[in-house]
């Protein structure tokens, strides 16, 4: 029995986590091609609806080791004062939340004192952030589009009026006694431009 209950919860938790990836996927439908382009190398243009974003470095960053990699961002030369106090503060802590091997729930603390440090390393990491560089290409692309809107709308509402001057001139002349008037041929409407 106990086999066949956890036959059932391993199937229903693989059917319900399977479609999760694909969700988060379609979600986000644009491509977005991150690349790292050294010296004078020419960023590829971005084709297909995709996103190209380019972070350029100096071309004798070409074959280094990352910059992140290459010191100890724990010696005590690269943290700041304060930085160097708040270790204090930790000392003699035990208990819940401390993370420490010392007291009942010591070590329930070291997960958010990990998800603490990763933020504040991610903060003041000073390499490439893609994240900012493809909202900036994103405002790039989309700064026209309130330019073409308007002049769409212009478009429009100058078709707009012509429509209503033919249909005005028209009623004119049916409402005129012993006025025949030829209707006028149908002028075609432009096509609008391509985006």
């Amino acid at each position: 029995m106990k086999r066949r209950t956890a036959a059932v919860a391993f199937v229903l938790a693989a059917l319900f986590a399977g479609p999760l990836p694909a969700a988060a996927q379609e979600a986000s439908s644009e491509k977005v091609n991150q690349l790292i382009v050294y010296g004078d190398d020419p960023c590829p243009a971005s084709n297909d609806g995709s996103i190209t974003v380019c972070a350029r470095k100096d071309e004798s960053e070409r074959f280094r080791i990352p910059a992140p990699l290459r010191d100890n961002p724990n010696a005590s030369v690269n943290q700041g004062w304060t930085q160097r106090v708040k270790a204090y503060e930790t000392v003699g802590a035990f208990g819940v939340n401390s993370c420490s091997p010392v007291g009942a729930g010591g070590a329930s603390g070291c997960m958010s004192q990990l998800i603490n440090s990763a933020y504040a390393e991610k903060k003041q990491a000073s390499d490439v952030q893609f994240g900012k560089l493809i909202e900036a290409e994103r405002a790039k692309r989309t700064q026209t589009i309130d330019a073409d809107t308007a002049a769409e709308q212009a478009r429009v509402e100058v078709l707009e009026k012509e429509y209503e001057a033919k249909l005005k001139r028209e009623r004119d002349g049916e409402t005129q006694p012993g006025v025949s008037a030829a209707p006028a041929p149908a002028a075609p409407l432009a096509a609008p431009p391509p985006p």
